[in-house]
């Protein structure tokens, strides 16, 4: 059989990432929701992950749980547009993967007619068999434990995992079936750094962190948190790398004052009539009606 296209050589593969955790080499992951935040991110990270954290950081929900397959459809088809090299991850979002086998398998399946190399999906042994069912199928999967955003109603808020004795180890027994069952790299958020390392160390998967201390494979964080795109309180495990949002700001502010104060635009960025248009431009009027 020939094959019309490959993907390039420097293509993030997922083969590439379980190679870099034997190896100890360290992996960076971000968000993305659309062509301009993959553009600028792809060329950075190694793995882009279309979460449904579009819901809270975009679409000005509270949450994660009011996103839609149809809402992430719609930002897997703009990210994917853009032919990143990075490995593109698409989240799985809330009742897309609960209710049956069959369409889990259709919406993750979708999600890889769209571009993506692989889904995220959020939760430990209630999920084995939805992730078995999409292994068998050959969509890779990428697991989720700790502190799950679909699960903040049940958590009562966003709060930290794995504090108890109890939790932590069957966090820890989570992972160890998300592994058996063919999950690719999983993310650890918001538990103790100890208990992440604890994971890192035993599983032979990669382990990708969010507030789970700095002993994971590698690290994720939100594209507009890393940027400082974002008003209000941030969560303790962001650190922001610019002030996007004060930057961004002002430059708006300096473009708007310079239209109120008619210096935008000048000559230099407006389009000039060819010789000789002028005249006759000047001596139209109106037709008179008939």
């Amino acid at each position: 059989m020939s094959h019309t296209s490959e993907a390039p050589l420097n293509r993030i593969t997922i083969p590439m990432l379980q190679q870099w955790k034997q190896e100890g080499r360290r992996m960076a992951m971000t968000t993305a929701y659309d062509a301009v935040t993959a553009r600028i991110a792809d060329s950075v990270v190694d793995i882009l992950l279309v979460g449904d954290s579009v819901g809270n950081v975009c679409l000005g929900f509270d949450n994660t749980l009011p996103v839609s397959m149809a809402m992430m459809n719609h930002h897997v088809d703009a990210v994917a547009r853009t032919k990143p090299r990075a490995l593109l991850v698409a989240d799985m979002p809330f009742l897309s993967f609960h209710l049956s086998p069959e369409d889990t398998i259709r919406n993750a399946g979708g999600f890889l007619q769209r571009g993506a190399d692989a889904v995220k999906l959020e939760g430990g042994a209630k999920r084995i068999e939805m992730v078995r069912a999409l292994v068998h199928c050959e969509i890779p999967v990428m697991g989720h434990l700790g502190l799950t955003p679909q699960s903040v109603n049940v958590m009562g808020g966003f709060k930290v995992q794995g504090r108890k004795a109890d939790d932590a180890l069957r966090l820890l027994d989570d992972a160890y079936r998300l592994q058996e069952a063919g999950c690719f790299a999983l993310v650890l958020e918001g538990i103790p750094a100890e208990l992440a390392a604890r994971a890192t160390e035993v599983l032979t998967i990669p382990t990708i962190g969010i507030g789970a201390g700095p002993a994971c494979s590698g690290q994720v964080l939100v594209f507009h948190d890393v940027l400082g795109l974002t008003k209000g309180h941030r969560p303790k495990f962001v650190r922001a790398y610019a002030d996007g949002f004060h930057v961004l700001h002002e430059a708006l502010s300096r473009w708007a004052a310079d239209v109120r104060n008619s210096v935008f635009p000048t000559a230099q960025e407006s389009y000039q009539l060819p010789e000789g248009l002028s005249d006759a431009i000047a001596s139209w009027t109106p037709a008179t009606p008939t």
